[in-house]
Formats: structure tokens, C-alpha cells, sequence
């Protein structure tokens, strides 16, 4: 079946940087566009980033650009998110999503 499963989340000052990884198994990695989603605390589900199978497009979202770099490595079957520049309002569940799955995401808090 398939899975995804994020690492790389933790606590980090503002300012500062993470990278975020998402393993996939159980499907063609390198058939499918890959994404970045966030969840904060009471809000809703926010669209992060996205990036087309081969890694030759990126998309992302208005709050992030600019600061977060979307990559992947069809080799490892694993997506990235390298994230700069990190404000406390970037604190949430960041999850990893390929169609319709999901992994089970990876807390990142920004706080000083």
C-alpha cells in the first residue's frame, strides 16, 4: 500500500532553517508530482508547495515563496522541502501528499 512518511520537523528559532524529508513506498515515486501541505492549529489545511514528477516545475504558496524550496530525488523516492527565513506563523503539522494520500506529518515549531 502506499506510504509516505515525513522527517525532519522540530523546534527552531525564527530565523532559522529546516529540511523537511517524505519517504514514498508502495507506488511509481517518480510517476507522480509530489506536495506540501501545513496545518496550523485551528486553521485550516494550507497548500505549501508542489512539485511536477521529473522535478522540472514548481509551484507554492503566497506565504511561503520565496523562503521554501521544493526538491526531489527520484532515486531515493524522497521529496523535500527546505525551509529559510522561518517565522512563528510557519508552526504547524506539515504533511507530505502524492493524490489522494497522505503521510502522517511532521511537527515544525518556530518560537524563540
Amino acid at each position: 500500500q502506499v506510504q509516505l512518511v515525513e522527517s525532519g520537523g522540530g523546534l527552531v528559532q525564527p530565523g532559522g532553517s529546516l529540511r523537511l524529508s517524505c519517504t514514498a513506498s508502495g507506488f511509481t515515486f517518480s510517476d507522480h508530482g509530489m506536495a506540501w501541505f501545513r496545518q496550523a492549529p485551528g486553521k485550516e489545511r494550507e497548500f505549501v508547495a508542489v512539485i511536477t514528477w521529473s522535478g522540472s516545475n514548481t509551484n507554492y504558496g503566497p506565504s511561503v515563496k520565496g523562503r521554501f524550496t521544493i526538491s526531489r530525488d527520484n532515486a531515493k523516492n524522497t521529496v523535500y522541502l527546505q525551509m529559510n527565513s522561518l517565522k512563528p506563523e510557519d508552526t504547524a503539522v506539515y504533511y507530505c501528499n502524492s493524490d489522494n494520500n497522505w503521510g502522517q506529518g511532521t511537527q515544525v515549531t518556530v518560537s524563540s
